[in-house]
């Protein structure tokens, strides 16, 4: 399946119908247009129909009332364009939009706001990925889930992140498309010259996306040892509930006293840990603050 990243302001259900379509985005990127639904060329027809009923009712009615027509007569006709009506309305019922076309009409309507594979060259076609997987691990770890991260500013905060490196990498990428087609088109000395501050802003603009993906990438470093930390924590903290038991064992066997305080270890173990664990996410909240700090373009 083709990666599609949506801008997160994006609703929900169209982010979702964009991802599980990336082939057919392609091809309507690339000028493919479905068919419109078999349901609305029988609306057409219906609509005329329906007012052609209407318009004969109008003409009945001022004939009826410019005749000295009855009530009833006009109640009657008016009772049969009614049923004449509701039978074309329920002997045709419109077809559902078709699923590619509903792709199609969200495709047209939120233009700009999702990219594609294609969008980007090989270089930054790494660097997304890269960014994709960091914003994934940490949004799916046990300790953002767990809310010691501050799950919510995550879920707000990291998409939003992705979307914006993914839009910059997006336009380098073209623009280093332009400037290699420039490359090959204009070999005199003057053009060359001209070109060099070209690439030298598309270098430091490459670099600067490059630290916002580093900055990323320690954010689930951080995460990472947080992690660890916390499965390390609850694993001794298991051990620890259980030493009742061991102690209970140690004194009906009268075994060494001097086993008691080996033991009594694992509580020092699970306080070291515990430690550990909230300097691991003190450490993760430094790197958020760094990454939810004013960036640029």
């Amino acid at each position: 399946m083709q990666y599609v990243v949506v801008d997160p302001e994006v609703p929900a259900e169209v982010a979702d119908l964009f991802r599980q379509n990336g082939p057919l985005l392609s091809r309507i990127r690339s000028g493919w247009t479905p068919k419109p639904p078999a349901g609305s060329s029988k609306l057409a027809i219906r609509t005329v129909q329906v007012g052609g009923a209407v318009a004969a009712l109008c003409l009945l009615s001022v004939v009826l009332l410019a005749g000295g027509g009855h009530i009833l007569m006009f109640v009657t006709a008016l009772l049969a364009f009614v049923a004449f009506t509701g039978h074309l309305a329920a002997k045709e019922p419109l077809e559902a939009e078709s699923a590619e076309y509903d792709v199609y009409r969200q495709a047209r309507w939120y233009e700009g706001r999702y990219l594609l594979p294609e969008d980007f060259d090989h270089p930054a076609e790494l660097l997304r990925e890269r960014t994709r997987q960091a914003v994934g691990y940490i949004l799916n770890s046990e300790i953002n889930g767990s809310g010691m991260l501050d799950d919510v500013r995550n879920s707000v905060m990291l998409p939003a992140q992705e979307w914006e490196i993914s839009r910059l990498l997006a336009k380098l990428s073209a623009l280093r498309s332009e400037h290699r087609r420039l490359i090959r088109d204009g070999n005199a000395p003057e053009v060359v010259a001209a070109m060099e501050p070209l690439e030298r802003a598309l270098s430091a603009s490459e670099a600067a996306v490059v630290t916002r993906i580093e900055a990323l990438e320690r954010y689930a470093r951080h995460v990472t040892e947080a992690e660890r930390a916390l499965r390390a924590h609850q694993q001794v903290e298991l051990l620890r509930s259980r030493l009742p038991r061991y102690e209970e064992l140690l004194a009906e066997t009268g075994a060494d006293a001097s086993a008691v305080p080996e033991i009594d270890h694992l509580s020092r173990d699970a306080g070291r840990l515990e430690q550990a664990l909230r300097d691991s996410v003190r450490s993760a909240h430094e790197a958020f603050r760094y990454l939810d700090g004013p960036a640029g373009d």
